[in-house]
């Protein structure tokens, strides 16, 4: 099962919830402060006559299948198509959720949940994978972003709709899976991974040495802000003391909890706008400005984006660079700029209907744009060459010591643990600029 099983493209979608307890950029929030009160029908719906033709028309339709079709259709099921069809065309992220994927949106954002590990979207008929999660069956098997499921099971996946192709690839944890995937237009290849529980963590950190920090976010959940701020504590008192530089690493993560962007952001800003939204209702006018505080203590700061940056990672990433707090760098990111409001309906459904656009503190909009780098690195393979040193002068017998003490350093001397960014070219250079900018700082 993935993850959001069920639910078309709602790994990159942002919700804010109306009349319910969601307030998501990827996955619906528990209850917090301040949600907006739902909207009366008459607030939303147009006043405009009922379309009485049209609506003959689909009576026709109903009762010619209900009367011809090869297999008998009961009204409930030809509804509930109807009502999905009519979402369905309006974009990629409206979509109606019966009972049980209302129950899964909300369960998503627990961090835990059944399934494969991958966040997915649709291109040219086919399902495309947005980003695997982090220590997922996904992730250890090699799955990429961007790679397309071609086959599922045996079975293609072109035609299919969102709903059918995750359908297919939900199932009992512990039962095996094959899918079909082609990466970047080569032969197709097949990946066996077997369903889980997924637990994610969607914050991790550490020192990628001394004073200098790395804190990644795999997705946006309703706890990450409280993370962010416990990772920042932690990595300075790790360091000892205030730390020179972090890098942010927002790499594949496919969006989450809107409240939980604005908190991460709002841990490194001191003031002004993070993001607004605009619709056509009052409640989709939403604004988040940062408060006083500095979690981060003001220390350089380099953000890592790319492809499979969207939604939530994309606020976050454009409020930095728009109050010019942090470089990022990294690739063109998603570009999922629309938000959702998440409609609770009778019988444990809802709605999720794209209601208005979102916006950096400067008025951009990164929809179907994504937001750009200010220093473009590409990914790239990095190959360890054998140390060629030959001796030093310290190798020498009869050398010389340090008239300013210290001690020798001989060949071989300088050896380390192998480290994130040693595999890693686009945080090296991250790390690298970090440190620069504290050299010309004189720091």
């Amino acid at each position: 099962m993935l993850h959001s099983p069920r639910l078309t493209q709602l790994a990159l979608t942002i919700a804010l919830v109306v009349g319910a307890p969601l307030a998501t950029a990827a996955e619906p929030a528990r209850p917090t402060a301040a949600r907006p009160a739902a909207v009366p029908a008459t607030e939303v719906t147009a006043k405009a006559p009922l379309p009485l033709e049209e609506l003959r028309t689909f009576a026709e339709v109903m009762d010619r299948i209900k009367a011809a079709y090869v297999e008998p259709v009961d009204d409930k099921t030809l509804l509930e198509n109807a009502i999905k069809g009519m979402l369905s065309n309006l974009d990629p992220h409206s979509a109606y959720l019966g009972p049980e994927d209302f129950q899964e949106l909300q369960e998503s954002t627990s961090g835990e949940f059944g399934g494969l590990g991958i966040e997915v979207g649709q291109e040219d008929g086919f399902i495309k994978v947005v980003s695997p999660i982090d220590d997922t069956p996904a992730s250890r098997a090699g799955v990429q972003a961007g790679d397309l499921i071609v086959k599922i099971n045996g079975a293609p996946t072109r035609g299919q709709t969102m709903t059918e192709a995750v359908d297919k690839m939900r199932g009992k944890v512990g039962e095996k899976i094959t899918l079909t995937l082609v990466r970047d237009g080569g032969n197709p290849f097949d990946v066996v991974l077997t369903r889980a529980t997924i637990q994610v963590k969607s914050v991790k950190s550490q020192l990628l040495e001394n004073d200098y920090g790395y804190i990644r976010i795999t997705q946006f959940q309703v706890k990450t802000g409280e993370e962010v701020g416990k990772a920042l504590a932690k990595l300075r008192k790790d360091n000892g003391k205030k730390l020179r530089g972090i890098v942010l690493d927002l790499r594949n993560n496919p969006g989450g909890v809107l409240q939980s962007a604005v908190e991460v952001a709002d841990h490194f800003l001191t003031k002004g706008l993070i993001v607004y939204t605009k619709g056509r209702i009052a409640n989709s006018e939403l604004r988040f400005s940062a408060n006083s505080a500095d979690a981060s203590e003001g220390v350089p700061l380099v953000v890592l984006i790319n492809g499979g940056s969207a939604s939530a990672s994309e606020i976050v990433a454009g409020a930095l660079q728009d109050h010019k707090r942090a470089v990022l760098m990294g690739t063109d990111s998603f570009g999922k700029g629309s938000v959702q409001t998440v409609l609770p309906l009778a019988n444990d459904r809802a709605l999720k209907l794209t209601t208005a656009l979102y916006f950096t503190p400067n008025g951009r909009s990164i929809q179907a744009q994504g937001i750009v780098p200010d220093i473009e690195v590409r990914p790239a393979k990095l190959t360890a060459e054998a140390d060629n040193d030959n001796f030093k002068e310290a190798d020498l017998q009869g050398h010389l010591g340090n008239g300013n003490g210290g001690a020798d350093r001989p060949t071989g001397s300088a050896k380390r643990k192998d480290r994130p960014q040693d595999n890693d070219f686009q945080l090296s250079q991250a790390l690298s600029l970090l440190k620069g900018l504290n050299i010309t700082k004189g720091d």
